[in-house]
């Protein structure tokens, strides 16, 4: 069990956010456009007491975290500003509409379909001062409250940008700025209550590595809280012998901009009857990028994720596949299934690919890096969720944040 003091906080962070939902719910959308709006501008007006705070996380943090993981926590201008033409496009797109749709039932009454935001949500992530935004400004959109956890080395990132951002945009907008509420405790603990409270916050948004994650879904399932959980990430791209060989360096190229990323390249998969052809270029090209390939035999296993892998990040795996189907195959068995990619000038076998390969997102001749709410569906995200039910798959976005419900009333 958390201890006491966790519980605590984050039950009152929960109260907090839930009794400020009801005015968040009924907002009118051009308030909530506003507020987001707001979010856009402040992110910039505000830029030099957030860099400032999240210069001093970067330097506490580089002694204990690797590079990959330190640029997952840096900002800059540049990234401020990625961030503010986000939401602001997000501030333009279409409310969900309450109600879905209708039909008779006959004896004079009628079933109709609506969606309700679920309440308050929680989310607990990685060191990544950006989700504190994206998922401020998908919950706002969704006229949900929201009680936020990240990471120690972050903490001083996620509260200037509260303060600075979010709170004063919902305030300017006429909203409630207790809607969002951030949990300022570097406690594992608190991560382990946050998913332990179903009638405060009965759905938690769990984004990390893949083995805190499904300790923290596990406590949650005890609990009966849901979650929606983005953990192992890795993408694959398997070079077909019909690949446009210039076209696949440069795809290598462009899926390893970042490295500590979920869905840049891990795992590169070669057509056998292309390896000993292209196998020098591809070491190459990695090793003018300043990454290590690993070649066979492996020491571990095809899918090791090593944006996860402290120390080892610039690293991929490449490795030969019989052809597509055997590439797909690689991927659906050995990997998270995040994302799959196949380099083809052949259209046959890109299908037979697409087809066969069962994760969240499938790509012919592009990369897997965009596998992002924002790139595929215009919205920042939560996360990516790659489980194998029903419900949200793939990028989460504030579609994706509502409950369904039947009201059923007389006819006319």
């Amino acid at each position: 069990m958390p201890a006491e003091g966790a519980i605590e906080a984050v039950a009152a962070a929960g109260r907090a956010a839930r009794d400020a939902h009801p005015r968040l719910a009924v907002a009118p959308p051009a308030a909530v456009a506003e507020a987001l709006a707001g979010m856009s501008r402040l992110l910039l007006a505000r830029a030099d007491p957030v860099l400032s705070a999240n210069a001093r996380d970067v330097e506490a943090a580089r002694p204990v975290l690797g590079e990959a993981l330190l640029d997952r926590l840096r900002l800059d201008e540049e990234r401020l500003g990625r961030m503010a033409g986000q939401i602001e496009t997000l501030s333009g797109l279409p409310d969900i509409d309450p109600r879905a749709g209708s039909r008779p039932l006959g004896g004079g009454l009628v079933v109709e379909e609506r969606r309700r935001p679920v309440g308050v949500i929680g989310a607990n992530y990685e060191a990544r001062p950006n989700v504190t935004v994206d998922v401020a400004s998908q919950l706002v959109k969704s006229r949900n409250a929201g009680v936020l956890r990240t990471g120690a080395a972050a903490i001083g990132s996620a509260a200037a940008l509260l303060d600075e951002v979010i709170r004063p945009a919902l305030a300017g907008a006429g909203l409630d700025p207790g809607a969002v509420q951030l949990i300022r405790t570097p406690e594992r603990d608190a991560a382990r209550a946050l998913v332990s409270l179903p009638r405060l916050i009965p759905l938690v948004i769990l984004r990390g590595s893949g083995e805190t994650t499904a300790a923290l879904a596990a406590v949650g399932a005890a609990h009966g809280v849901r979650t929606l959980a983005h953990a192992d990430g890795g993408g694959v791209l398997f070079v077909d012998a019909a690949a446009d060989r210039e076209r696949a360096l440069a795809l290598v190229e462009r899926s390893l901009d970042r490295l500590g990323v979920c869905n840049r390249l891990n795992l590169l998969l070669i057509a056998r009857p292309l390896w000993d052809e292209l196998l020098p270029a591809v070491v190459a090209r990695l090793e003018s990028l300043g990454l290590a390939p690993s070649l066979p035999p492996h020491d571990h296993p095809l899918g090791h994720e090593w944006a996860l892998d402290g120390g080892r990040e610039a690293t991929v795996t490449v490795a030969p596949a019989e052809d597509a189907l055997d590439a797909a195959r690689i991927a659906n068995e050995e990997t998270s299934g995040i994302a799959a990619a196949i380099v083809t000038e052949d259209p046959a076998t890109a299908d037979a690919f697409l087809t066969a390969y069962g994760g969240t997102g499938a790509f012919w001749n592009a990369t897997t890096r965009l596998l992002d709410g924002f790139e595929l569906l215009a919205a920042p995200e939560t996360g990516i969720n790659v489980d194998h039910v029903p419900g949200p798959r793939g990028p989460v976005t504030y579609r994706d944040l509502h409950l369904r419900q039947y009201v059923v009333t007389p006819a006319g």
